[in-house]
C-alpha cells in the first residue's frame, strides 16, 4: 500500500499493546499539552489489515447503515428542535430550516452505533439518558459549526436550501450558531461527566483552531499533506473521533476499547473529508449543491491539490497568481486530474478507511460493528 505517513508529525509516539484485538498497533493518538499525533511513524506497519471488500450486495445506502437505530435517531429528531428553547422566533425558525434541511444524522447515528456495539461488551441492555443527550449535543455542535462555516464561506446553499445568513443575515446566523454552541455547552456540563466534558470542549477549540489554519493558508502552494490533515481533523475528525470515544466511555467501557473508538473516529473523520474534497472535483454543481471547485476556487487547497502540486511545477504558478487570468481556474482543475490528484487522494481516503476498520476488531461480531464497518464502506463508495 503506498504509504501516507509524514515523519515530522512523530510527537508522543508509543507502541500499546492491544491484548483484546491480539495486534500490536503503533502511535495511537493521545493528547499531551495540546498536542495531537497525526500521523504512524514512516516504517511499514506490520498489521494485517481487514478487507475493505464489500460484504454486503450492491451499493450501501444511507437508509440501510442507519436502520438498526433507527428508533433512537426518530428519538433524536423529535428532541433537537426542543433543546433550541422556544425564547426567540428567529432561533425557532433557523433551527426550522437547519435540522430540517435533510442531514443524514450521520455523527448521532455513528454515537448510537458505538454505544450499542459497546454496550454489548459491558453487559448494558440499553442505552442510558447519557447516550441519547450525547448524541443530541454532538448534531448540536456540528450545526453550529454548519451555520458557522456558511457565514465564513459566504455560501448561499447548504444541501440544495438557502443557507441562514442569506434568510435572516449575518449578524442573526453568527448568533444562532453561537447560540447553539452554548446550548450544547450547557447540556454538556449537565453530563456531569468530567472526562467527556473536556473531550467535547476540545472540539469547539478544534473548529475554531481549524478555522484560522484555513484562512491563514488560502492560496499557499507550500501547504503540506501533514498541514492539510491536521487542518482536517480539527475542522471534521475531532468531532467524529471524540463522539464515538465519549459514547463509549458511557457504556462503561475499558481504556483500550475507548481509544479504539476515538481512534475508529479519527479515521473514519479524516477518511470523509478527503472523499468530499475529492468529490468537490468530480461532481457537478447539483450533485454536490454548491458551485463545483469552490475551495480551490478560493484559494482552500485539499489533497488532490497538494498531490497534483508535487508533480506539476505550472499548477504552481497557476494558483500563485490566485487565478487572475481568465481561464486560469479551469486550467488548474484540468491539472489536478491530469498530474494524478484525484487517484493519489482516492489511495489516502482508502488507507485512512482500512485503518478504521482495523480499529473496529476489537468490537465482538454484531449488527451494530457490522453498521460502523458498512460506514466506511459508503464513505468509500462515493469515489468508486
Amino acid at each position: 500500500m503506498w504509504s501516507m505517513s509524514c515523519a515530522r508529525v512523530g510527537l508522543n509516539q508509543r507502541a500499546l499493546e492491544l491484548p483484546s484485538c491480539g495486534v500490536k498497533k503503533r502511535s495511537l493518538w493521545r493528547r499531551r499539552s495540546g498536542v495531537c499525533c497525526l500521523f504512524s511513524p514512516t516504517q511499514n506497519v506490520s498489521v494485517q489489515m481487514p478487507s475493505l471488500n464489500p460484504i454486503t450486495t450492491g451499493p450501501i445506502s444511507v437508509s440501510s447503515l442507519l436502520e438498526v437505530v433507527g428508533d433512537d435517531l426518530h428519538k433524536l429528531n423529535t428532541n433537537l428542535k426542543s433543546l433550541i428553547g422556544a425564547e426567540n422566533p428567529v432561533l425557532i425558525s433557523a433551527a426550522e430550516q437547519i435540522f430540517g434541511a435533510g442531514g443524514k444524522r450521520l455523527r448521532p447515528a455513528l454515537v448510537f452505533l458505538v454505544s450499542r456495539a459497546t454496550a454489548q461488551l459491558t453487559g448494558l441492555k440499553e442505552l442510558t439518558v447519557e447516550h441519547q443527550r450525547l448524541a443530541e449535543i454532538i448534531e448540536m455542535i456540528h450545526t453550529a459549526s454548519l451555520i458557522h462555516d456558511d457565514v465564513i464561506d459566504d455560501s448561499e446553499l447548504r444541501r440544495g436550501k438557502q443557507t441562514i445568513h442569506q434568510m435572516y443575515g449575518t449578524k442573526v446566523a453568527v448568533l444562532a450558531g453561537d447560540f447553539m454552541f452554548a446550548q450544547s455547552s450547557w447540556f454538556l456540563a449537565n453530563l456531569e461527566n468530567l472526562e467527556v466534558i473536556k473531550l467535547i470542549s476540545q472540539v469547539i477549540k478544534d473548529f475554531a483552531s481549524g478555522e484560522i489554519k484555513q484562512a491563514s493558508s488560502f492560496f499557499n502552494v507550500d501547504l503540506t499533506l501533514e498541514d492539510y490533515l491536521l487542518k482536517s481533523y480539527y475542522k471534521t475528525a475531532s468531532l467524529i473521533a471524540s463522539s464515538t470515544k465519549a459514547a463509549a466511555i458511557f457504556s462503561s467501557s475499558s481504556p483500550t476499547i475507548c481509544n479504539e473508538m476515538y481512534e475508529y473516529g479519527k479515521n473514519l473523520g479524516l477518511s470523509f473529508q478527503v472523499v468530499d474534497d475529492i468529490l468537490d472535483f468530480t461532481q457537478s454543481a447539483e450533485q454536490l449543491g454548491k458551485p463545483a471547485a469552490s475551495d480551490l476556487r478560493k484559494g482552500n487547497l485539499t489533497a488532490p491539490v497538494i498531490f497534483a502540486l508535487q508533480e506539476e511545477p505550472k499548477l504552481r504558478e497557476i494558483i500563485d497568481s490566485e487565478f487572475m487570468e481568465e481561464g486560469s481556474l479551469e486550467k488548474a482543475i484540468e491539472l489536478v486530474h491530469s498530474c494524478g490528484g484525484i487517484k493519489k487522494a482516492q489511495d489516502l481516503a482508502k488507507e485512512k478507511g482500512n485503518f478504521a476498520i482495523q480499529n473496529l476488531q476489537c468490537l465482538p461480531q454484531s449488527e451494530f460493528k457490522t453498521a460502523l464497518e458498512n460506514m466506511v464502506r459508503y464513505n468509500l463508495e462515493r469515489i468508486d
